[in-house]
């Protein structure tokens, strides 16, 4: 590794050597110097727009705005000077001016980084800049959240998200001046337009104007209902969040307080989606054997990302035939449950509900799609993210530290270690690979690590060699990384034979619905690497590694499904597609 070039600065009168090049802002960062920001969010936006972040230079004409402004040699920079203090206090009361403060039943109350921001700088006098307002009707056109741009505050995150990471761009700022507000082209509706509901707009915006949409009150009315059987499952990654939400370091595996919070809430049966990911993967590697065999159309692409599936129908219909067939582990997860499930326990699958909590927004478009009702009710009913399911904890006044650690219930939580690591990006290839390679050669691996597909690398590409035969793969996460691979192979300058594609950057670990954090953890902290690493030490320690040893999973075909990829599996387990407009 080079040698990074270094400058020597002061901060606050303090003398400090600093990577040359780098901005006032992470130099602060990186010696333990705070400099707030509202529009700031590292590598998703970096427009310098919000003026909360500015500082003073010596030898400058005015405050800079540290999040843009380059460190150099013998630079003396002041980060809290009354100046620069009553510059962030002026313009947090200019930002209120313009903003609805009902701040007490808000979903981010207590996790809003500009009522933070206020606190921290003590604005009181909300009526210094008394005008004008403007006034928005509330977007929830879409399935999955909802727009209140009486709460925006026009920090260009969500946009940024959009446009810069996922490659998608429709939303962006609409008007000038004082009517500027962010919205799709023309002000149409979020559902009227290509939006593929993955939610990282969401995890983005710093304050209450985008939340997903809230299904917990259904679900309470499920679970107090009696003539309804209510099942939970949670979904790989889930377990390394969830303990983010009742102030857990980030990277704290949560699994066993997680379902005793779960069984505390009054679900009849706490099971885990790790156990349907093994599914999939076992009727994704026989999909993939069977189209290299018989000549089908490869490479085979991964779908149990609904949003990259979205995605796909609006922007890359060419693609669609490449898709697996599979559904999703959520949605294998409800089509087992009241299937096989409904009948061991002798439920009537109309009074069976399927709840599932997951790390994307996109789940809940999910389970209202075409072809997701194996039993001829939807095969999941409800999908609650994981800041949901945190909120039903506590308000139901669980203590979710107290908690005592407890196992899933059976049949349905059985899992193996290829199905935790689902969560991450690579996770669902290495899996794959694990069971396609011995059901290709016939032999035991020696080793089930695939680390090649593992890492936050945006594509990751590996070649194998299988049985004598080249296999070559490769993964992706976020997108905009997703349409830059397409493109390749559009142009015919890349070949695959099997390909991962996640939504969100990192995969599930970072999905819309996750715990949202401040962008001075987001944008300094390895937050998709700390979350991993709780799956793949999971992982480590499992008896079984890999799907196809899943001794459920082998019953479930034994008394019901007859192996992998039968007709009665496809009719099941199995879905379609659809081309859709992308505007």
């Amino acid at each position: 590794m080079p040698i990074m070039e270094k400058v020597n600065i002061q901060i606050n009168g303090m003398p400090y050597s600093v990577p040359k090049g780098v901005t006032i802002l992470e130099a602060a960062q990186s010696v333990g110097v705070d400099i707030p920001t509202l529009c700031y969010l590292k590598d998703v936006n970096e427009i310098g727009a919000c003026r909360i972040c500015l500082v003073e230079v010596k030898g400058a004409r005015g405050l800079v705005t540290s999040c843009m402004y380059p460190v150099n040699e013998g630079m003396e920079v002041f980060t809290n000077t009354p100046k620069v203090l009553q510059s962030r206090k002026n313009t947090l009361e200019l930002i209120l001016s313009n903003h609805d403060m009902r701040c007490l039943s808000c979903v981010r109350s207590t996790n809003c980084e500009l009522q933070k921001l206020c606190r921290d700088y003590g604005v009181d006098d909300v009526d210094h800049f008394k005008g004008e307002k403007n006034v928005y009707d509330i977007d929830d056109s879409a399935p999955h959240m909802i727009r209140d741009n009486n709460k925006c505050i026009l920090c260009r995150r969500c946009v940024g998200a959009c446009a810069n990471v996922q490659g998608i761009g429709v939303i962006g700022p609409n008007e000038r001046g004082f009517a500027s507000h962010i919205g799709c082209a023309f002000d149409q509706d979020l559902n009227d337009v290509a939006c593929v509901s993955c939610g990282q707009c969401i995890v983005a915006c710093p304050v209450g104007a985008l939340y997903e949409k809230d299904d917990t009150d259904k679900v309470l009315e499920a679970l107090n209902d009696p003539t309804k059987r209510v099942i939970v499952n949670t979904a790989p990654s889930i377990r390394a969040t969830i303990g983010e939400e009742f102030g857990l370091p980030v990277g704290t595996d949560a699994e066993g307080k997680m379902v005793a919070a779960l069984r505390r809430l009054g679900f009849d049966g706490v099971f885990d989606t790790d156990f349907s990911a093994d599914l999939t993967i076992i009727e994704e590697a026989n999909e993939l054997v069977e189209r290299i065999k018989n000549g089908g159309k490869l490479p085979l692409i991964t779908s149990c990302s609904p949003g990259w599936v979205k995605f796909c129908e609006h922007f890359y219909p060419d693609f669609i035939d490449n898709l697996s067939s599979c559904k999703s582990p959520q949605q294998m997860f409800g089509a087992i449950a009241k299937t096989w499930y409904a009948q061991k326990e002798g439920i009537d699958p109309k009074d069976l509900v399927v709840v599932s909590i997951m790390p994307c927004t996109a789940k809940k478009f999910e389970c209202g799609r075409d072809g997701q009702a194996a039993a001829g009710v939807p095969d999941v009913d409800f999908a609650l993210t994981t800041r949901e399911i945190g909120r039903m904890i506590e308000r139901a006044g669980i203590n979710f530290k107290a908690l005592p650690d407890e196992e899933f219930d059976a049949p349905l939580g059985c899992s193996t270690g290829a199905g935790v690591i689902f969560g991450a990006s690579g996770g669902v290839m290495e899996a794959a690979l694990r069971t396609a390679v011995e059901t290709i050669t016939g032999e035991e691996l020696e080793s089930v690590e695939f680390t090649d597909v593992r890492g936050m690398e945006g594509i990751k590409e590996a070649t194998y060699n299988v049985g004598g035969t080249e296999f070559k793969v490769a993964v992706t996460s976020g997108l905009g990384n997703a349409r830059k691979l397409l493109d390749k192979i559009r142009a015919g300058e890349a070949d695959y034979h099997f390909i991962e594609v996640m939504a969100c950057p990192g995969g599930c670990i970072n999905g819309g619905g996750q715990p949202v954090q401040p962008a001075s953890v987001r944008s300094f902290t390895d937050l998709r690497g700390k979350r991993a690493a709780v799956l793949y030490n999971i992982d480590k320690k499992m008896e079984f590694r890999k799907s196809h040893d899943n001794t459920v999973v082998k019953q479930l075909y034994n008394e019901f499904l007859d192996k992998p990829g039968s007709h009665k599996a496809h009719e099941i387990l199995h879905t379609h597609y659809v081309k859709r407009d992308r505007h």
